[in-house]
């Protein structure tokens, strides 16, 4: 099993008026001991509505207004997880398909990648362009800077 297989990884998509965008996918990898809660609390307004599966990972999270979709035993919340785990399918097919191997010291960049995708994809093709174009101005990534240890 590929090591970037192993790690924990969490995400958010929250839908409320305050610190994040309804719809807007914020992901990272997170260690086995802050885990979905506290990435969850860093990222989510105290005000939004949290939906997730029903993974023992998120039994704390507290502090939000959280459903959980349980989808072994049929039972389904007003919402639904598709949004996020649409975006993760995303994420799994281009690992099987494109990328092949992805190391654990470059999953934030996969993830990130991935989230920005996922961002902009209900915009025209010259505002996602824009919108990308934008976004690497200014920025640069060496090659010793890649292959360093961290």
């Amino acid at each position: 099993m590929p090591a970037a297989s192993r790690l924990k990884t969490s995400s958010v998509s929250a839908s409320t008026a305050g610190a994040v965008k309804p719809g807007v996918a914020v992901s990272a990898p997170v260690s086995v001991t802050s885990g979905p809660p506290v990435f969850i609390a860093r990222h989510t307004a105290p005000s939004a509505k949290v939906y997730s599966d029903e993974a023992r990972s998120y039994l704390g999270l507290s502090g939000f207004d959280h459903e959980a979709v349980n989808h072994g035993v049929s039972k389904y919340v007003m919402a639904h997880t598709q949004g996020i785990e649409s975006f993760w399918a995303m994420l799994k097919r281009a690992h099987a398909g494109t990328y092949h191997k992805i190391s654990p010291k470059h999953l934030h960049r996969y993830i990130a990648e991935f989230a920005g995708k996922h961002n902009i994809r209900d915009a025209d093709t010259l505002d996602q362009m824009a919108t990308v174009v934008s976004g690497i101005v200014g920025t640069r990534l060496m090659y010793r800077d890649l292959i360093a240890d961290r």
